[in-house]
């Protein structure tokens, strides 16, 4: 049987040789740090909400589409926990693994349910948008690290914003049953996606190095604002999300996410394969 499968080999690449001069380059700032965590805890918590669309997805192309949309984004929470884990000697699987709800960095965006699939493509409409905006933008960082993880992420993200509106488009334009679905997943997302553009202190701290969220809400307004038209959807009015995950105040969803996730590395720490 193995020759018919060939030798199957664990990729054992070094995350910090995925990175050119990764090794050379100085530690993170406690600052550039957290920075690095709301990057990628918000790309890890989304890739964990869309790796339960594998093998439940409407279509088998969805089941490959949204995996590898799962697997863009992992790669860019590895980058960047990696990078965020240098302050403190912290490995990006400590990061992702053992730390309890608090110490998360995620927007409430990313933390909502899957719902139905017109409500996963309402989120990822939003996510995908916002995350062109600012992997573009943050390809100018003045700290190479996070330059370098957004000059490989815009491409990415680039290919998940299209996914995102190609499918709005279709369920919006399809049955009234879809168009029905679709609007209500954008009336249900639509409050979280606020947070998303705030200016928290943080910001002020890193001139140069982080995007201040409030200058990508124009861009990601106008990206917007062509889907809509051509859907023939509105902009929900009204009820707009507290939030607080940049200062790891969660919504109620988070706690499931994490336990789901990390359940196999607490009851095994340590263990290898």
């Amino acid at each position: 049987m193995s020759d018919l499968h060939g030798d199957v080999t664990v990729d054992e690449l070094r995350l910090a040789d995925e990175l050119t001069g990764a090794d050379a380059a100085p530690p993170a700032s406690a600052d550039v740090a957290e920075y690095a965590l709301w990057l990628g805890d918000d790309a890890l918590i989304l890739s964990q909400q869309l790796a339960g669309w594998i093998a439940h997805a409407p279509e088998l192309e969805e089941d490959v589409a949204l995996g590898n949309i799962a697997l863009d984004l992992l790669g860019h929470a590895r980058s960047l926990l990696h990078y965020s884990g240098t302050a403190d000697g912290r490995s990006e699987d400590d990061l992702a693994y053992f730390r309890g709800e608090p110490d998360f960095r995620s927007a409430w965006l990313m933390e909502q349910p899957n719902g139905d699939f017109a409500q996963t493509i309402a989120r990822q409409l939003v996510a995908a948008t916002f995350m062109f905006e600012l992997h573009t933008a943050l390809q100018d960082s003045t700290d190479p690290t996070l330059a370098a993880v957004a000059a490989k992420a815009v491409k990415e993200v680039d290919y998940h914003r299209d996914h995102a509106i190609q499918w709005t488009l279709r369920l919006a334009g399809g049955t009234e049953e879809s168009r029905a679905r679709m609007i209500r997943a954008i009336g249900d997302i639509w409050p979280y996606g606020d947070e998303l553009f705030r200016d928290e202190a943080l910001i002020e701290r890193l001139p140069g190095i982080a995007v201040r969220p409030s200058t990508l809400r124009p861009g990601f307004d106008a990206v917007i604002a062509a889907v809509f038209a051509e859907a023939e959807l509105e902009v929900p009015q009204g009820f707009v999300s507290s939030g607080g995950g940049r200062r790891g105040i969660h919504s109620p969803h988070l706690g499931f996410i994490l336990a789901e996730m990390q359940v196999l590395a607490r009851q095994h720490p340590g263990a290898t394969w």
